[in-house]
C-alpha cells in the first residue's frame, strides 16, 4: 500500500486504570504494566498493527505525565511513532481522536485503546479487512464483540439492517445496562459489546465531528494550531484544548452520525477491567491458581495472586485476590474485585 492508502493505528493511551489498583496508578496505569503477557497492554495494542505493508507509524495520543514512559515502551519493541500527542488534560475519547485525526487527511484511522487484550489477532484483522471496503463511502466502522454473556458493565450496540454478507448498520448504542435488560439483550440477539474500536477516514471523522460536535473539533483545531513541538512530541496548548467538551466519541458523534456501521467479531477480546478478568485470563496450575511474582502457597485452590516485589506466603486459602505492589498488599474474595474502587480512590 502507499502511503495515503496505508492505515494509520491512533492508540489511546489516556486511562488511569483505577480498577487494578495497587498495581496499576496514576503514575503507572494498566496499560503500561505487564499483566497478561511479558510486553505491556500498551506494547501489544502497538504490536497489533506493525505491519509495514498495511499500517502507517502509528499516532500515540497519551497523558503528558506518561511522555516518557510511553517513549520508553515504544523503544522497547523498535517502533518510532509518527506522533506523540500529549494531552494536557483528560477530555475523553472525542477530543483525543480529533487531535490525531487533524493530521490524517483522508487516510484510514484504526482508533484502538491500548489496555484490552485480544487474544485471536487474525480474527481482528479479518474484521477490519472486512470493513475497509465501507470507508470511501463515507461510513463510520465500530467493532462489535460477540458477547460472551449479559455483562453489565460494558455499553452494547445493536445491529440493524445488513450492508453485506460481514457488515450491518448500526440500529442504536446502548449505554451499560442492568443485569434484567442484558439478558434480554443477548436473547434478542443481534446485540454485541462495545468495545471502543474504530475505522474510519480521518477526513469523514472531522467532517462528522464539524456537524455534530463543532466545540470539539474548535478546540482541537486550536489547542495544535498553538501547540509545542519537540521531535514527534505534539503538546497541545493547554487553555485551548481545556475548553473542548469532556465527550466520548459515541456520544459526540456515532450516535448522532447517520452511516454508522458494525463488523460483529470475536476474537478473544477483554477490557481487562478487574483483577477478576486477569484471573480469568492467566494460565492456572493443577489448583486453578494463578500466581505472579513472589509467591509461596501450600494448599490454596482457585487463587489470583501476584506480587512485584514482597513475598506473599499463603496456606489454606481458596477463591482470593490477593495483590502486593510496592507498599500496599489488597485482599479480596475473588468475584468482589469490584471493590476495589473503594480502596483506590
Amino acid at each position: 500500500m502507499s502511503d495515503e492508502t496505508r492505515i494509520i493505528p491512533v492508540i489511546l493511551s489516556g486511562g488511569s486504570g483505577t480498577r487494578l489498583w495497587p498495581m496499576s496508578t496514576p503514575e503507572r496505569p494498566k496499560q503500561f504494566l505487564p499483566l497478561t503477557n511479558v510486553r505491556t497492554m500498551f506494547q501489544l495494542t502497538v504490536g497489533r498493527a506493525a505491519d509495514a505493508g498495511r499500517y502507517a507509524p502509528p499516532v500515540i495520543v497519551a497523558s503528558e505525565r506518561h511522555a516518557d514512559l510511553v517513549e520508553a515502551q515504544l523503544e522497547e519493541i523498535s517502533v518510532q511513532p509518527a506522533a506523540l500527542i500529549l494531552e494536557p488534560c483528560a477530555r475523553n475519547t472525542a477530543p483525543a481522536i480529533a487531535l490525531a485525526a487533524l493530521g490524517g487527511g483522508r487516510a484510514p484511522l484504526l482508533v484502538m485503546p491500548s489496555d484490552h487484550v485480544i487474544g485471536d489477532v487474525d480474527g481482528f484483522h479479518k474484521a477490519i479487512a472486512q470493513a475497509l471496503p465501507l470507508l470511501d463511502d463515507g461510513w463510520l466502522v465500530t467493532f462489535g464483540i460477540e458477547a460472551g454473556g449479559p455483562e453489565t458493565g460494558y455499553g452494547y450496540i445493536k445491529a440493524g439492517e445488513p450492508l453485506n454478507e460481514t457488515t450491518r448498520r448500526v440500529a442504536q448504542f446502548v449505554e451499560k445496562p442492568d443485569r434484567a435488560r442484558a439478558e434480554a439483550m443477548l436473547a434478542a440477539g443481534g446485540h454485541f459489546w462495545n468495545g471502543g474500536i474504530f475505522l474510519f477516514r480521518a477526513d469523514v471523522f472531522l467532517t462528522a465531528l464539524q456537524v455534530h460536535a463543532p466545540a470539539i473539533l474548535e478546540a482541537a483545531k486550536a489547542s495544535i494550531e498553538t501547540a509545542n513541538r519537540n521531535g514527534h512530541r505534539i503538546l497541545p496548548d493547554v487553555q485551548a484544548f481545556a475548553a473542548s467538551p469532556a465527550d466520548s466519541i459515541d456520544y459526540a458523534v456515532m450516535e448522532k452520525a447517520d452511516r454508522v456501521a458494525v463488523v460483529p467479531v470475536a476474537m478473544g477480546w477483554s477490557d481487562v477491567g478487574s483483577w477478576d478478568a486477569i484471573y480469568a485470563l492467566g494460565t492456572k496450575d493443577k489448583d486453578a491458581n494463578c500466581q505472579k511474582g513472589d509467591v509461596r502457597m501450600i494448599d490454596g485452590h482457585g487463587n489470583l495472586i501476584q506480587s512485584d516485589g514482597l513475598r506473599i506466603s499463603v496456606s489454606g486459602v481458596h477463591d482470593l485476590i490477593i495483590v502486593a505492589s510496592g507498599n500496599e498488599v489488597m485482599i479480596l474474595p475473588r468475584g468482589s474485585s469490584q471493590d476495589v474502587k473503594k480502596f483506590s480512590s
